[in-house]
């Protein structure tokens, strides 16, 4: 991260512990002077992607790349949803070329979800079922809508969440950047206050990690851990598929330190606040707890065993 002190980010990708490769990307746009920020502020993209072999990796790169390269391109759109959207767009107009170019007629497609932040708004687009949280005003919550069949089955009331959660047809995603000629595109939009928190990631993190779990980590850990933890959580429940996920914190201007941090042979930037998680200084009160309730089950151990001798 830059020295401009209103965002603090780290993203991390991972194959997981069951797919031999990753087929999932993760890419950030991040300005160097308060000039950059006030004309293209921060652009954050994970993508998740579909078609086996090489195609679901090309794919999702290819498009992240595109996506931040068509924003950057286009700054003669006043409206930041409109130059979002344009840019996710190009990048399906890119993708689809790409495979014509290609001529080995393999499928390639990829889910999307990416955030712009500029001042203190946050604009949030997705395509399938990547999804976009925020933590906000104590409350967590889903700010995208999956484009799936579990989840338009829900909507319409033929499944509950619970038979949702475990059907067989839980990874078919209803639209994709690049499977059709006009990429159905959500885009919604939230006014941001410091500590507010935005969360990006694929459906390998959120099909074993619940978002209480998230919700809990994101705001006990600053980001580069945060995603550290949730990856691994997610793998020891049995990572069966790839897991990507970036945590973003508005923050309220305190300066922040600058590093890169390695993800499965990728670099992105980002950055640690100088503070330590919150859950490291309740330590010596937890050992104290311990220790105490140690005691009392002793004493009530030797109790017993006197009345019984009674």
């Amino acid at each position: 991260m830059n020295e401009l002190g209103q965002i603090v980010a780290s993203l991390r990708t991972d194959t997981g512990l069951i797919r031999d490769h990753n087929e999932d990307f993760v890419a950030c746009w991040e300005p160097n002077t308060a000039e950059e920020a006030a004309q293209t502020g921060w652009l954050y993209v994970v993508a998740d992607g579909v078609g086996g072999a090489d195609a679901g990796e090309v794919a999702s790169q290819y498009a992240s790349e595109r996506t931040i390269a068509n924003f950057l391109a286009v700054d003669n759109i006043t409206d930041r949803g409109q130059r979002l959207l344009h840019a996710m767009q190009g990048a399906n107009d890119d993708l689809r070329q790409m495979v014509i170019d290609r001529q080995d007629n393999k499928r390639m497609a990829t889910t999307m979800v990416a955030a712009h932040i500029h001042g203190q708004t946050a604009l949030i687009a997705n395509v399938g079922d990547s999804r976009g949280y925020i933590w906000h005003n104590n409350q967590f919550v889903q700010i995208t809508k999956d484009q799936s069949l579990v989840a338009k089955l829900v909507e319409e009331g033929a499944i509950t969440e619970s038979e949702a959660a475990n059907h067989p047809h839980k990874n078919v995603i209803l639209y994709s950047i690049g499977s059709e000629r006009v990429a159905t595109i959500d885009l919604f939009e939230h006014r941001l206050t410091p500590g507010d928190i935005l969360v990006l990631c694929s459906d390998g993190l959120t099909r074993h990690v619940t978002d209480d779990e998230i919700s809990h980590v994101i705001r006990q850990q600053r980001p580069s851990k945060a995603t550290q933890t949730l990856i691994d959580l997610a793998n020891q429940r049995g990572g069966q598929d790839n897991i990507s996920v970036a945590v973003i914190h508005y923050t309220n201007g305190q300066k922040q330190k600058e590093r890169l941090v390695p993800a499965n042979g990728h670099q992105h930037k980002t950055t640690i606040t100088g503070q330590t998680a919150a859950s490291d200084s309740g330590r010596p009160f937890l050992w104290t707890y311990t220790l105490l309730l140690s005691v009392v089950q002793t004493l009530l151990i030797l109790l017993v065993w006197f009345l019984l001798r009674v």
